[in-house]
Formats: C-alpha cells, structure tokens, sequence
C-alpha cells in the first residue's frame, strides 16, 4: 500500500493521538490497580513492597475488602440489583425490539424517541425525577387513607426502577439491531410446515436472537452494577458498593482497599465484556 509522502506527517501524528488517547485512558486504571498491591497505608508513592493484604487481610489497619463485611455487603446488593435490572430490561427490551421492528402502529415514530429519551436524560434528573413523584405518590396515599407504601421510598425497588429506565433503551436497541437483520423467510417456511406462534419463537427467532441477549444482559449488568448518578438519590439502608465506595471516601479518604476493590470490578467487568464479544461474534468469521 502505498503512502503519498504529503499525508505521511498526518497519518504519524493520527498515530500518536490514538496513542496519547489510549494512554490517557488506560493511565488511571493502571494507577488505581497497581496501588492495590501497595504494602502501604495509603494509595501513594512511594512503593513500600508487594502486598495481597488490601484483598485477603482479616485484620486492621490493612483490613481486606474479602474481610470487610460492610464492602461486601455492598456488593452483594450491586450483584442483586444488577441481576434484576438485567433481566427486566432484557425481556422488556425484547418486547420493544418486536414492537418497533415488527410492528405499525399509529405514532410510532413518535414512541420510539420516546423510548431513546431516558438514555440522554442525566442519571442525576432521573433519579430526582423519580424520588419526587414516588415519594409525592407515598405521602398523598398516606395523607388520604393512611397506608404506608414503602415500597415508594428509597430503597433497592426505587433503585431497580430508576436504573431500568434507561438501560432498558440500551438492551431494546442491541435487540433491535440484531432483529433488523433476520430473514423472516425462515418463521415463513416453519409457519407453513405448520408449527405454531410459540413453537417458531422458541425454536428459530430466539435462538438467531440469543447472541443480542446475553450481549445485552451483560451490557446492562456492568451498567447497572456501576451506576452512581441515578442511584445516589434512589437508595435507602441498602447501599449497592458504588454508594458504599462513595460514603467511605467521603468519611475516611481514599484506602488502598478501595483500590483493590476498583481492581476486582476492572477484572470482573474485562472478563464480562470480553465474554460478550465472543458470544456476539459471527462464527463464519472464525
């Protein structure tokens, strides 16, 4: 291939900014992960040793975040919203998906920005947005026969339902797309063959579909396990590990097990993503 002298010092400097860029990316994860191994009382130079003491200690001061009951708590309550944020969002994302590809209907166009809305709104209008009318909704229920819905105030149900308005649009458009491009010919000859509604979904349309679901199940487990913005105003006694992470910042500073614990989330959401990519993958390609 040959290279006109004239764009050779712009393709070398395209070059060093997709460098610079990834750079720039990758520096402060590499930072955070290495001070996870840091025999040291703070996630600062200098480097005092080699450690797993911020992962597997059961003793203070270098208490590790697999003896912390308080972090772990956290991220059994990450793991438990994440899970039901996932599936809602990828059975109603499927709904959507043969709504808006299979269907007519009288203002579609108009519903389907609607649907694409709650992903550009900010995380922080969201989660305001559905505090004030839950808790308005409690409180005039309240104020009129006297029952206490608490299930209206914050707490991991106000939580999942913030979270899933938007990343539902993440998972009805990775669907869709997926959709868009299956031959319908092939739900034809079945339905002529004589198998039913049911016996087609499940046997043809699903399984073309299987790749898009897990890909999209996954999507919307790290984005719901790494929400801040929406659940800050959402949560109740329940606090999912970015709100537990946040709070002991807040009171004791930054910790090297902080660090660790931002280590275990990388690893986990690098092998989550990657799981994703080869099972979205197109055999035929390799």
């Amino acid at each position: 291939m040959l290279i006109n002298k004239a764009s050779a010092p712009f393709l070398a400097g395209y070059r060093l900014f997709i460098v610079a860029f990834f750079i720039f990316l990758a520096a402060p994860l590499l930072a955070a992960g290495t001070f996870a191994f840091n025999d040291s009382l703070f996630p600062a130079l200098p480097w005092r040793g080699f450690t797993l003491d911020w992962f597997f200690n059961d003793t203070e001061p270098k208490l590790g975040m697999f003896h912390d009951r308080r972090l772990l708590r956290g991220l059994y309550y990450s793991f438990v919203i994440a899970s039901i944020v996932a599936l809602l969002s990828v059975f109603v994302g499927t709904c959507n998906a043969f709504l808006f590809v299979r269907c007519s209907f009288p203002w579609k166009n108009f519903f389907y920005i609607v649907m694409v809305v709650p992903l550009v709104i900010p995380g922080v209008i969201l989660g305001i947005s559905i505090l004030a009318l839950a808790s308005n909704l409690a409180n005039s229920v309240e104020n009129s026969i006297g029952w206490d819905l608490g299930f209206l105030r914050p707490g991991i149900l106000l939580v999942v339902l913030g979270q899933f308005s938007f990343i539902t649009t993440i998972t009805s458009l990775v669907i869709a797309a997926r959709l868009k491009k299956f031959d319908q010919t092939m739900e034809e000859a079945a339905y002529n063959l004589g198998a039913g509604r049911a016996r087609v979904l499940a046997t043809i349309t699903l399984p073309y579909l299987r790749p898009a679901l897990i890909g999209a199940g996954i999507v919307a487990f790290l984005v719901s396990f790494e929400n801040f913005n929406t659940t800050l105003f959402l949560v109740g006694s329940e606090a999912p590990l970015t709100i537990t992470m946040y709070d002991r910042m807040v009171k004791v500073g930054s910790t090297p097990v902080l660090n660790a614990v931002s280590f275990f989330l990388m690893v986990g959401s690098a092998l989550l993503a990657l799981i994703s990519v080869l099972v979205q993958r197109d055999p035929k390609s390799g």
